[in-house]
């Protein structure tokens, strides 16, 4: 199964259509699922090391998530992950997972490193370095384990538990496809170039692990047991393996041709458009699904029967037999249609927020679905029952990261025919001519095949075999050939070759070939000079080759080629062979191929790249961004720029400090990998300014003032104060009220606003409002209180004002029945021993006592004076109203 970070999902082995084809022109490429667990840095989280050993054999799948750069370990009977690795350094990466139930091989895409983990321990046992990019693939039955290098058709067995080499590696010719097990253990690959599918036996595993260094184990070798001729040569094949053999479409002739033992059987179909398979089918019957067109055809031995899948777009996954069903993935919505074994939709599986790829595999009896960019899974089992795994189960992890941005709508391009291919180039050789091209424009269908005509013969070659030899042709006669372009929309245009004729009088080919990745995205291919056999050579012809595909790359009239930058698709694999031309036309086999190459360039400018202010800094910006494309090599840092400074960072976002107050500040960020700095993008952002306040209005009451004020925040986390005459209130940056203040009272205020940038005041002043009583007496001598005094009868009824609370203190005046007095604050004394002479005031008894004082302001200064002798005006005689406590 594979596992993309950029949106893409593929299979081991899978068709050309399921493939990223080259820009301008260049070479369909196998795209395998490739995985990263670090020797280093391994962290497991969940069961403890007892569990590992019986959780290996439950219904369990190991599922990548690319934007966390985890593993998780699925258990299919309850939905739940059980177990979760950490994989340092390989967030956005493509993975590549085999597992059995006891062990598990990654190989990660961007460096080559195959790493196998023993999952009775959850430790490294090994790693090994393959050649890096799209074309090496890992494959894992029991105790079995084969890395597939498709470009250069080597099929090599490894000990899974040391990686080390078993034996002599198994050699087909350049450009195969497929490298899938079957039910019973055989390891299967297609060889377009001869038209053939075959099965790769693995000899005995040793009982000690084989030594790393060299090859060894048990004295045998891998080898080939049995091959099938299922096509022409030169037809386009992919594979899906079975419980008991393999099944292969042409999809030149569309055609599917199922092998089991000696039995052979092949099925045309009437598909409307490329068609692709699974890399295992589970079952008897085969589902072939035509994305283009939405439809799947279901072979058995039986009989053939086609559903459509709802929905548009040409984004559906191979369909996926399980238990008498067939689920069909559509990657734009991120839905999984269901359908029964008649073609009726019988359920849709939503993956949330899948935004991207799905994968679908069978292990252990349940079926897993996998959205490796998002952090939702599915788990179905036999009995179709759907269950949603959380992968980034708090339990197990805790805290789930934000979703990732949803990808862009992209518009599909007008449908039309393809285009006239490009180049068309015929070189003669001994009897036969060799007609290359480079590819003609799909025009928004996927070109199915293309057809050579010429000397009376038609030849139809697969879309991504866009080289053909042509034998049995006349020496010295002239020969013309056309090359046209077919796709469900019909024919293109026919484009005629340069005319060519056979001779016997041809060179030998270049001896050897090299081939080196330039930093620069080019790729430089080199040979010596050919023995031109007594005739001058004039020119080389360079064909490039990957996993399932040829194509030509150039020629060049001295000893070396330099394929441009773009021509061949970064991070796939790619292998070259060189024929040598002399002066008459005639054409040398092909030299030996040369060794694998990945193109790499610099990476692409990050995107969504988001600068924010952090608002509880000084002089301090967010910038987060996402990965972009890597362009054949890993992204080993970032450079960020802002303010004159540059730092670089591993991750994908970084705090920048030490910048000026409310500056805006532009950020630029580049990503580097082994090619150097990519282009950069850029985005503004401001840091925090020191705040500004302005006092906007005040209000008072008599124990309190209240200051209304706007703020403007600097772009930070502003706090604001208010201080009114030493006593302070917090809160609200609009309004704020300080109290206990006194009546009658003038005073200054400060509203102060802070952030992280600085604090700034606003000033004022405000009055709290006077509150006045009077002063009265009511004579009273009805009380048979013999003890009773009557000191407002002294004389004109007058009251005394005091230094104190208390009788005791010094009386320095009287106040005049109904003299207006201004009151601060009220008190309590010792009680004035005097009868109330107010009824009501202190209740009704004659005997009742006042121990309350009233602070007045009497000639210039504060004085106290008993509130048995004064009324708080515009309040009930009971009520002390407004003032305050003193």
């Amino acid at each position: 199964m594979v596992t993309t970070g950029n949106g893409i999902a593929e299979v081991a082995g899978a068709s050309p259509v399921q493939r990223k084809k080259l820009k301008r022109g260049g070479i369909v490429t196998i795209a395998t699922v490739l995985g990263l667990v670090a020797a280093m840095g391994l962290t497991v989280l969940g069961l403890g090391t007892a569990d590992h050993a019986v959780a290996s054999y439950d219904a369990s799948s190991w599922l990548w998530s690319s934007l966390r750069s985890e593993m998780a370990r699925v258990n299919g009977v309850t939905g739940r992950v059980d177990t979760r690795l950490q994989i340092p350094r390989g967030q956005g990466h493509t993975m590549q997972v085999s597992q059995t139930d006891r062990f598990l091989l990654l190989r990660d895409l961007n460096t080559g490193q195959v790493s196998s983990l023993d999952l009775a321990t959850l430790q490294i046992t090994a790693t090994t370095k393959t050649v890096a990019g799209v074309g090496v693939s890992v494959a894992l039955h029991d105790d079995k384990a084969f890395v597939v290098d498709a470009v250069q058709g080597v099929v090599r067995q490894l000990d899974p538990r040391s990686l080390a080499p078993i034996g002599e590696a198994v050699r087909y010719p350049p450009g195969i496809t497929g490298g899938e097990f079957d039910g019973g253990g055989n390891l299967w690959v297609a060889v377009p170039s001869e038209g053939t599918v075959s099965a790769v036996t693995a000899a005995p595993l040793p009982d000690a692990p084989v030594a790393s260094g060299g090859a060894g184990g048990s004295g045998q070798s891998p080898a080939i047991v049995h091959t099938v001729d299922v096509a022409d040569p030169s037809h386009d094949l992919t594979i899906s393996t079975l419980d008991d053999g393999v099944a292969v479409l042409n999809r030149t002739t569309k055609t599917l041709t199922t092998v089991k033992g000696e039995e052979k059987l092949a099925t045309p179909l009437t598909m409307d458009g490329l068609g692709s398979l699974p890399p295992r089918t589970n079952g008897p019957r085969v589902p072939v699904t035509v994305p283009d067109a939405r439809h799947v055809w279901v072979v058995d031995p039986d009989k053939v029967q086609d559903f459509k899948v709802p929905g548009e777009g040409p984004k559906l996954e191979p369909a996926v037999a399980w238990a008498g069903r067939f689920y069909a993935a559509d990657t734009s919505t991120g839905t999984v249609y269901v359908f029964d074994e008649n073609g009726k939709l019988v359920n849709k599986i939503e993956v949330k927020g899948a935004n991207g790829p799905l994968e679908l595999e069978v292990r252990e009896n349940h079926l897993f679905i996998n959205a490796p960019n998002s952090q939702t899974a599915t788990v179905v089992d036999d009995k179709h029952e759907v269950r949603t795994v959380d992968k980034y189960a708090n339990d197990v992890l805790g805290g789930d990261p934000p979703p990732p941005p949803p990808p862009p709508v992209k518009k599909d391009p007008p449908v039309g025919k393809p285009g006239a291919p490009r180049s068309v180039l015929a070189t003669g050789g001994n009897t036969e001519v060799t007609v290359s091209w480079r590819s003609a424009n799909p025009n928004g269908a996927d070109i199915t095949k293309y057809v050579v005509e010429g000397d009376g013969k038609t030849i139809e070659v697969g879309a991504s075999q866009r080289s053909v030899r042509i034998t049995g042709l006349v020496n010295g006669q002239e020969y013309r050939f056309s090359v046209h372009a077919v796709n469900t929309k019909g024919n293109g245009p026919k484009k005629q070759s340069n005319p060519v004729v056979p001779t016997s009088e041809v060179p030998d080919p270049p001896a050897s070939v090299t081939a080196e990745a330039k930093p620069d995205g080019t790729v430089v291919v080199k040979w010596p000079a050919a023995n031109g056999q007594g005739l001058e050579i004039r020119k080389y012809t360079v064909t490039a080759i990957a996993a399932g595909a040829t194509a030509p790359a150039g020629e060049s009239t001295s000893t070396e080629l330099v394929v441009p930058a773009g021509e061949l698709e970064y991070g796939n694999q790619y292998a070259f062979q060189v024929v040598s031309v002399n002066e008459r036309g005639g054409a040398s086999k092909e030299s030996p191929i040369s060794n694998s190459v990945v193109p790499f360039a610099v990476p692409d400018r990050p995107p969504a790249l988001d600068v924010t202010t952090v608002k509880g800094k000084a002089g301090t910006l967010n910038a987060v961004w996402s990965v972009p494309a890597e362009n054949g090599r890993p992204i080993t840092r970032y450079v960020v720029e802002a303010g004159g400074n540059r730092t670089e960072v591993t991750g994908t976002s970084t705090e920048i400090t030490g910048l000026g107050q409310g500056a805006n500040v532009t950020v630029k960020v580049r990503a580097v990998n082994e090619a150097g700095e990519g282009p950069e993008a850029t985005a503004t952002g401001r840091t925090v300014d020191r705040p500004a306040v302005t006092v906007t209005g005040s209000s008072s009451t008599v124990t309190s003032v209240t200051v209304n004020f706007t703020v403007n925040d600097g772009g930070g986390n502003a706090t604001c104060g208010l201080d009114v005459g030493g006593r302070t209130a917090n809160g609200d940056c609009g309004s704020l009220t300080v109290g206990g203040l006194t009546p009658g009272t003038a005073y200054n205020f400060t509203v102060t606003v802070s952030n992280a940038a600085g604090s700034v005041t606003g000033t004022g002043s405000r009055a709290t409002p006077a509150v006045f009583g009077t002063s009265v007496c009511v004579n009273n001598t009805a009380s048979s209180d013999p003890g009773q005094h009557t000191w407002c009868n002294d004389p004109a009824n007058a009251m005394g004002v005091f230094t104190g609370t208390s009788l005791s203190t010094t009386r320095v005046a009287r106040a005049s029945n109904g003299q207006r007095i201004e009151a601060v604050c009220h008190t309590t004394g010792e009680g004035i021993n005097d009868y109330v002479y107010n009824p009501g005031k202190m209740g009704t008894s004659p005997n009742d006592r006042t121990n309350v004082w009233i602070r007045i302001k009497w000639s210039g200064t504060e004085r106290y004076m008993s509130f048995a002798w004064f009324n708080v005006e515009g309040v009930d005689p009971n009520s002390t109203g407004p003032l305050p406590a003193c």
